[in-house]
């Protein structure tokens, strides 16, 4: 691989302002390439975690929450991303926010896996949480599960980019014994 080619297969640098801040423009640029480069980034954009996320603030009206002011996953995770580094913003800060996320994110796993265990969900290709859910006996069983769904999704984007972040800014691999 050519130096070159290696060069446009990387993230963009993270560049800082004269304060030591990530310039938004720079952290707008990390996010955009991982949102077309990370297949881990990128299920953000799949039409099934769009579904995921439509759902997500309808549940949230419907229970009396006031939903996330976005339209799209991919604006929720992006947002996201940028108030995690904003209120997180030194490396023992960082490190306990992406452990915390990187903790919901085993939680909700573990709780789709369990449900699609109990009621024997088969690995179809193509067949969405939202069609899955249907045959989950009780609003409060597909409540938990979608809700797992879409957290995993968000969380296993947020770990990889903002790992990858951790890793630019302080040198060191993001790793959770610290």
């Amino acid at each position: 691989m050519t130096s070159s080619t290696q060069i446009s297969n990387a993230p963009p640098p993270i560049v800082r302002d004269e304060t030591g801040a990530i310039t938004n423009v720079s952290l707008a640029n990390v996010v955009e390439w991982f949102l077309n480069y990370d297949e881990r980034v990128a299920i953000l954009r799949h039409p099934q975690i769009q579904e995921l996320f439509q759902w997500k603030q309808y549940d949230t009206e419907q229970q009396g929450g006031q939903p996330a002011p976005f339209e799209t996953a991919e604006d929720r995770f992006a947002i996201g991303i940028f108030q995690a580094l904003a209120e997180n913003n030194n490396q023992s800060l960082l490190h306990l926010w992406i452990s915390d996320v990187l903790e919901a994110l085993q939680e909700a796993k573990q709780t789709n896996e369990a449900i699609a265990e109990d009621y024997k969900f088969a690995n179809e290709q193509g067949v969405s949480a939202i069609e899955q859910a249907r045959k989950l006996p009780s609003n409060r069983e597909r409540r938990i599960y979608l809700t797992s769904c879409w957290l995993e999704a968000l969380c296993t984007a947020e770990v990889r980019l903002l790992g990858w972040v951790y890793q630019e800014l302080y040198g060191v691999p993001y790793s959770p014994q610290g």
